[in-house]
């Protein structure tokens, strides 16, 4: 989803996982990973970090960003199956295990503009990073990554200005709106909510330690 949303929005997509070579994500997004060759004629498993369904087909081109983040090369995929949590991609010209190998690290991509487009009531998560994030108006900080799996909603990890973090529910029940051109996500959070969820600081951990001890 592109531009403003003004409705009630408490569903992401995952639309790129957590790049550790890429500099330019704002122009390309990434959608899976290689992490390993799958059988002896090219296939490759890879770790997938889109959820939006049927993303992947036969057909598909792609860009492989190699390892080092600083060269890409297309790639089509020729056939896939997913096996163990994995997708087995096998890839047009990847026909032995070396040539495989020559993949593995390298994040599968697509031109941010080649976004799928989402059903209403849907935001990538990639439009959520960086959004200030508004509690009845204050703002309480910036969304620096979404963690997903710890309840039912995703948790919104934001940094105040004051260094300190706290983890937000993007929940309905406390979601006011959400402003993709003005970069905001406006929420109605219950008293006391931010310091419960905030992590521990280093400070308070080392006191745990020794309480332990």
């Amino acid at each position: 989803m592109t531009g403003s949303d003004n409705s009630r929005v408490s569903q992401l997509r995952r639309d790129t996982g957590h790049p550790t070579v890429s500099s330019d994500i704002g122009e390309f997004v990434t959608l899976a990973r290689v992490v390993k060759t799958q059988g002896r004629i090219g296939e490759v498993g890879a770790e997938i970090h889109s959820d939006v369904p049927g993303r992947f087909a036969a057909g598909m081109k792609l860009l492989a960003l190699d390892k080092t983040g600083r060269e890409r090369r297309d790639v089509e995929i020729e056939d896939l199956w997913p096996h163990k949590g994995l997708l087995v991609l096998k890839f047009a010209g990847v026909d032995s295990i070396s040539d495989a190998e020559a993949l593995i690290g390298s994040e599968l991509q697509v031109p941010r503009a080649e976004r799928a487009e989402l059903e209403q009531g849907w935001s990538y998560v990639s439009d959520l990073i960086g959004c200030a994030v508004l509690d009845r108006g204050r703002e309480i900080g910036r969304i620096e990554d979404v963690q997903f799996g710890t309840g039912e909603a995703p948790l919104l990890i934001v940094g105040g200005a004051d260094g300190k973090k706290s983890d937000v529910p993007f929940a309905e029940a406390y979601l006011e709106g959400v402003d993709l051109a003005r970069k905001q996500v406006r929420m109605k959070l219950p008293e006391g909510m931010l310091e419960i969820n905030a992590p521990l600081t280093a400070e308070e951990k080392q006191q745990n330690r020794r309480r332990r001890d």
